[in-house]
């Protein structure tokens, strides 16, 4: 194992300088979350992307008959049927005017079901950015429940999405 870490005692005639230079060093090391922003209506949202499989350009979809209104359609994914969901659905858009791509995440399964998939309309897919305890807020709206947190990028702030509770608020049939 080479990348193995030891951990050294301080001895007790260190300074509070050097207790600062270990704990900066520590706080460099530490991993930071990465979240894929994108647009959908006139919010921004975002995923960590660790739960997002891929964006693609906006597939030939198929309209599902008596679908509830946010749901889109659903598109053929190299054997994958995805089904699409509009989490902008209560802005309305303008009639035709089709999203530009879809945000493909995974929620993934355990031993008793696999994994579930499922899309999501976007307008623009802005970029990935990291987070760390600063940018992350555990406040969002109470409208909106399929949310649990924002995150600031860019001096503006991106809705963080919680996959389990959007499948929830937006059930779509599994296929």
């Amino acid at each position: 194992m080479a990348d193995e870490t030891y951990l050294q005692p301080l001895s007790p005639d260190s300074s509070a300088d050097d207790l600062l230079e270990i704990s900066d060093a520590v706080d460099s090391a530490l991993p930071t979350r990465q979240f894929c922003v994108f647009r959908a209506g006139r919010e921004r949202f975002c995923l960590p992307v660790l739960e997002v499989e891929e964006v693609v350009d906006w597939p030939l979809m198929t309209r599902v008959p008596l679908g509830p209104p946010f749901l889109m359609g659903v598109f053929n994914l190299r054997g994958t049927i995805i089904p699409v969901v509009d989490i902008a659905v209560t802005e309305g858009r303008r009639p035709g005017l089709l999203p530009r791509s879809v945000i493909v995440a995974v929620l993934a399964g355990d031993e008793r079901s696999e994994d579930t998939h499922i899309g999501i309309a976007a307008d623009e897919v802005i970029g990935t950015y990291p987070a760390s305890s600063e940018t992350l807020l555990d406040h969002s709206p109470p409208d909106m429940p399929h949310c649990r947190g924002m995150l600031r990028h860019d001096e503006r702030l991106a809705l963080v999405v919680d996959l389990r509770q959007l499948m929830l608020v937006f059930s779509v049939p599994v296929i």
